[in-house]
């Protein structure tokens, strides 16, 4: 393994492995609070590192939904990864084996993924197993922190932890809507679609598994039906 390239992709990744910490301690603490063992949720993060899968299916397994009710979730939720695997691997200087592919495929977030393709030169696998050496680190070490936090800390602050979630997919959400106005429609349109299965009686008794791929494929694909990206300007992203 070229040790160099290895050294730059961890000193890339340590930014992110920090905000993981911070975002993956919500998690943990989530996770203690609905009822799931501290070792449990930290191998979740382990074997996972996806924040938005992970969430989902902590509600999921709360709500004792059916394996294939989390298969499909999963599936809708990452699929952009299998998007962004195909375009790193359209950077790669060099031909790798299917282990190292494997590996790639595991470490891919998506801030991970923003800063392999900001890279000018050609992508390596030293590089991009350093890339994600530390956003793993900090994604499990706080998972585990925060389980460990929740399970001794009083039930008043680990109901605040849990507002961390909702306060990262606003940082998350909010910028592009603001700046994108199909964004926005996009955001609008989950949301109305969530409401309908809280609110409509006879949506209520769907299963959180099929409400959210639901109301994910359908504000996507209306979305991507209405208000296509010209060819343009996808070349140009």
């Amino acid at each position: 393994m070229n040790r160099k390239e290895y050294r730059i992709g961890v000193q890339r990744g340590l930014p992110v492995g920090v905000g993981y910490f911070s975002v993956s301690f919500g998690f943990g603490a989530m996770a203690v609070a609905q009822g799931v063992k501290a070792l449990e949720a930290t191998l979740i993060s382990i074997t996972n590192l996806t924040s938005a899968g992970q969430f989902a299916g902590l509600t999921l397994i709360v709500a004792s939904a059916t394996l294939w009710e989390m298969v499909l979730t999963q599936l809708v939720i990452n699929s952009r990864y299998a998007l962004m695997s195909l375009a790193l691997s359209q950077r790669m200087g060099e031909k790798i084996g299917l282990i190292p592919r494997l590996l790639i495929a595991f470490f891919n977030t998506d801030e991970i993924f923003a800063l392999a393709m900001d890279r000018r030169e050609p992508l390596t696998v030293p590089f991009l197993l350093g890339l994600g050496t530390l956003p793993l680190i900090g994604w499990s070490l706080g998972t585990l922190c925060g389980a460990l936090a929740g399970s001794i800390l009083p039930q008043a602050i680990r109901a605040a932890l849990g507002v961390m979630l909702y306060g990262m997919f606003i940082a998350i959400v909010v910028p592009p809507a603001k700046a994108d106005r199909k964004i926005l429609a996009a955001v609008v349109l989950a949301l109305v679609c969530s409401c309908l299965f809280a609110w409509v009686p006879m949506l209520k008794n769907v299963s959180p598994g099929i409400s959210i791929v639901v109301c994910t494929v359908a504000a996507a694909g209306i979305l991507a039906w209405k208000c296509p990206i010209p060819e343009e300007e996808e070349a140009a992203a």
